[in-house]
């Protein structure tokens, strides 16, 4: 039999890890494809003025793209495994891209649930946050929480970028040219993900950063590699065998769970919402985009944080405290809300902020220690269930304001549910977090 060559270390010379440029590239790659979460709150109601749409016909198109947003990380997480992060990654830019510059012709609703929710859906479903956990699994085995830490803040990071300009452009000249500066920002990363996103550290004769040579040779070292031996199974049936698996572990299920009201109460409603909640209470809409830019802010410094702390402590315990934090700042939010921007707004913001997806890593970490190898696809069903529950929540939202003219019993229900988030992730067991079996090849 003859052995497969193991990776030379990084030359002594060489300052920085191979890993860390894959990472920087991934962070901007993540960026890039964050500019259309912050963009259906801000052109929500320029929509609405032009075309005379409803908030339930809006909702439905961004409900739309949250599923499929959620439906395809398990999926592209399996391509990545088998095509490469760096084709997979490159598409899904351009089908945002895409999605983003063709929303500037529409003129019948059906047309935005097109873009808006197909195109965009697929795209940023691929670049999900599955997209982190798989980089940090495939190319750290030291300091991964804190990389996906920091991967997952280029989310934030997007929102922050685009969110103040999409807000102006919609005031003026409109919202056709804040479509289009989301197609631009997309496109504009392509480039560098062709030359520099590189797939395994193989690709450049390098260790994953933190790896040993005698450790590396285990056939677990890198949890996403799958089976040392035999052919790779299609992207799909391997996604669809992953879910298979995992359906028998009730870790699994808690952490769907908990994730599903994650979802909601993130992208589903104060993402969706809450510039169209503010403007009811006689807010301004590029007042209310900078409430959201500056929790974009805390949320790059909350993830970051919450990397380091998961690469410390439980990470369920860490869980608790996140939703149940996340439940107060929302059953309050509804007595903040008013025309003008108040210092409690201010606290809710930095709060609700350091809490955005601090979820995220101790979420991935769960994961990848129950499920070893399937765990960067395990992580992309249990994201697909939190991008379900944000879609749900933006859609009932939605139907909530049409009904009532206000958003309260949302915010209440929201409410609810992060404490039920909470106790799931408290109760998950201890002695659940330990590597799986890895299969092995026939």
């Amino acid at each position: 039999m003859t052995l497969t060559q193991t990776p030379r270390r990084p030359k002594p010379g060489r300052r920085l890890h191979p890993a860390w440029i894959v990472a920087a590239v991934a962070f901007l790659a993540l960026v890039g494809a964050a500019g259309f979460r912050a963009a259906p709150g801000v052109l929500m109601v320029p929509l609405q003025n032009e075309f005379g749409w409803s908030t339930t016909v809006l909702s439905t198109a961004v409900s739309i793209n949250l599923v499929l947003f959620g439906l395809t990380a398990p999926f592209a997480a399996a391509l990545m495994e088998r095509f490469g992060i760096r084709a997979v990654t490159s598409v899904a830019l351009v089908l945002i891209g895409a999605g983003s510059a063709l929303t500037v012709l529409v003129n019948q609703s059906w047309q935005i649930l097109l873009t808006w929710g197909l195109l965009i859906g697929l795209g940023t479903g691929s670049m999900a946050l599955v997209f982190a956990a798989t980089i940090a699994n495939t190319w750290f085995v030291k300091s991964r929480g804190l990389v996906i830490g920091i991967l997952t803040a280029g989310s934030a990071a997007g929102q922050l970028v685009f969110l103040p300009f999409i807000a102006a452009l919609a005031q003026h000249p409109g919202w056709r040219q804040a479509s289009l500066l989301i197609a631009a920002g997309a496109l504009a990363v392509v480039p560098l993900v062709l030359k520099f996103l590189k797939n395994s550290p193989a690709d450049v004769g390098a260790l994953p950063y933190g790896a040993e040579p005698a450790v590396d040779a285990k056939p677990d070292t890198n949890p996403d590699a799958g089976p040392a031996t035999g052919p790779r199974p299609n992207a799909a049936v391997r996604a669809l065998q992953v879910l298979k698996r995992a359906s028998k572990v009730r870790t699994f299920w808690a952490l769907v769970a908990g994730f599903a009201i994650c979802g909601a109460t993130t992208n589903g409603l104060i993402g969706t919402h809450f510039i169209p909640s503010a403007h009811d209470h006689g807010m301004a809409e590029t007042t209310a985009a900078g409430l959201l830019a500056v929790v974009g802010i805390f949320d790059i410094v909350g993830t970051i944080a919450s990397g380091w702390l998961t690469d410390r402590f439980n990470p369920r315990i860490l869980l608790a405290v996140y939703y149940q934090f996340r439940g107060i700042g929302l059953l309050v939010l509804p007595l903040l809300l008013s025309a003008e921007v108040q210092p409690s707004m201010i606290v809710f913001v930095v709060i609700y902020g350091l809490d955005w997806v601090a979820t995220v890593p101790p979420t991935a970490a769960i994961c990848r220690q129950v499920f070893g190898a399937d765990g960067s696809v395990v992580f992309g069903w249990v994201f697909a269930a939190h991008q379900l529950g944000a879609a749900a929540a933006a859609l009932a939202a939605g139907a909530v304001r049409d009904a009532t003219g206000q958003y309260t019993y949302a915010w209440f229900a929201a409410a609810a549910m992060c404490t039920i988030a909470a106790v799931i992730s408290a109760t998950i067991r201890k002695d659940a977090a330990r590597p799986a079996p890895v299969p092995v090849a026939s």
